[in-house]
């Protein structure tokens, strides 16, 4: 798992509570690298959340 914390709550996804959310990590090889990803649950920014995957698909 990797640390990132929130910088950008993009918008609702519209359905069981699934946000968008633009986050910056925090640790590792690919410290500082911001990748959009999809959270659920009440979340804000400056929120601290573990991303399960940092890999962009192709």
């Amino acid at each position: 798992m990797t640390l990132a914390t929130v910088v950008d709550v993009i918008g609702d996804q519209g359905h069981r509570g699934v946000e968008e959310i633009r986050c910056r990590i925090i640790e590792g090889d690919q410290e500082g690298k911001i990748l959009v990803r999809n959270a659920r649950g009440p979340i804000q920014e400056e929120d601290v959340v573990h991303l399960m995957e940092t890999e962009m698909e192709e």
